[in-house]
């Protein structure tokens, strides 16, 4: 069907059509799938669903392992409203489309002589849906891409365009995380950085080289991390290359990147695989194309080495089936009310299970093993977070929820998912 239908929004549409994620494990099939063009399809797409009584969610790349895009009702497909739409050099800001990708922001962005200050692993998420979820790069100095939101506009849970900008700050910490529960976003702004070059050095020390400089790595590398492999099938999971004739059992694929000097004409750019050389954007995405299904947990980075150390006794002592390598990365602490990094430097504990395999009790206990360290979850990744937890561990949960109520009175934006947590 298409927006010649009179039954529906004025966007292209289709009804009844399934969706599934990127991993495979979620599905729905929203009442309506919209794809609008401009910023007035959208608008009028919200309030044809709250005319005919109908939820919304947004979806970006579905990038998410989470029933956060789950939906009977409508489902906007923000793929075309995306595109930078201003820069101020000056004050190292970017505006941008809600449904823009980050592998489409770093080429334009180096024109002007800026770049994001960090990036994950994986590029193909929509911005808004990368700030929506808490998304992160690695580095105990760097902030997640929520925390780099300086001012959104967005559509309301009445229909109407509200602009929420750091004169507004205690709904700007609000919308810095908040799962697509406060509106549409149409567009957002982001403090970035000068443009810069980034060295990268893999090595594949053993666990206990690991420790002994963990201290070290973590403050003085901009970025650092690493991959702790269990047994020789770990790092082919994650098609992670590995040295010739090196056993990987017990040992970390580490990354650590940091900027560099190069000349203006880039002669010094270096592909080789383990030592690249080249702009930060070039530098970040990490592959990970295989599909897999994964649950990231967060610790204060104080406990940090202590939680992993317990995380890998369960999986060689109790879950030995398990394979897939444990990520393990840095977040600098930000405001947003329900961000997983508020008001707290964190350590991020990363686990995977293979698509269609039984990983639940697995998880579950990673779950109950990682509560005991107060951590909280990656908003698009598979977790067990409840209400009650919630309440506890984000001091300024009644914050978010007093600014959610407020923008969507009715619930509009709220899913089952969401509803449990949130309403």
């Amino acid at each position: 069907m298409n927006s010649t239908h009179s039954a529906g929004p004025a966007a292209p549409f289709d009804t009844h059509k399934p969706w599934t994620n990127w991993g495979g494990n979620q599905t729905a099939t929203p009442a309506y799938t919209v794809r609008p063009r401009t910023d007035d399809e959208v608008v009028d797409t919200v309030r044809f669903a709250i005319r005919e009584g109908l939820q919304v969610r947004v979806v970006g790349a579905g990038h998410s392992f989470t029933p956060v895009v789950q939906t009977g009702g409508v489902l906007l497909d923000l793929s075309a409203i995306t595109g930078i739409t201003g820069v101020d050099t000056a004050r190292r800001r970017v505006r941008l489309r809600g449904g823009t990708a980050i592998h489409q922001i770093g080429d334009p962005l180096w024109e002007h002589g800026l770049a994001l200050a960090n990036q994950g692993d994986i590029d193909k998420q929509s911005i808004s849906g990368a700030i929506a979820t808490g998304t992160h790069g690695s580095g105990k100095d760097l902030g997640s891409f929520s925390s780099a939101l300086r001012w959104v506009r967005l559509i309301d849970g009445r229909g109407d365009i509200v602009e929420i900008g750091e004169d507004r700050l205690h709904e700007l910490r609000a919308a810095q995380t908040a799962i697509g529960t406060l509106g549409v976003f149409l567009e957002v702004e982001l403090q970035v950085v000068d443009r810069y070059y980034l060295q990268e050095q893999i090595t594949y020390p053993t666990w206990a080289e690991t420790k002994a400089t963990w201290d070290k790595d973590i403050a003085e590398n901009r970025h650092y991390s690493f991959l702790w492999c269990q047994s020789e099938e770990s790092a082919a999971l994650y098609e992670l290359p590995t040295p010739a004739g090196e056993a990987m059992s017990g040992r970390s694929y580490t990354k650590r990147y940091n900027a560099i000097d190069m000349d203006p004409d880039e002669r010094g750019v270096d592909h080789t695989e383990g030592q690249r050389r080249d702009r930060s954007y070039r530098i970040y995405p990490g592959g990970f194309m295989l599909p897999f299904h994964e649950l990231e947990y967060y610790v204060p980075a104080e406990r940090g080495l202590e939680a992993i150390e317990q995380l890998q006794d369960l999986i060689l002592h109790t879950h030995t089936d398990q394979k897939y390598p444990i990520e393990t990365r840095w977040v600098k602490q930000d405001e947003g009310y329900i961000s997983p990094f508020s008001h707290r430097d964190t350590m991020v504990l990363s686990v995977s299970g293979a698509p269609g395999s039984d990983y639940w009790l697995y998880l579950r206990d990673v779950d109950g093993l990682l509560a005991e360290y107060d951590a909280r979850v990656h908003w698009g990744k598979i977790h067990f977070m409840t209400r009650e937890r919630m309440e506890r561990l984000f001091p300024q949960f009644n914050q978010f929820l007093s600014v959610r109520r407020e923008f969507d009175p009715h619930g509009l934006f709220l899913n089952d998912h969401t509803r449990a947590l949130l309403a």
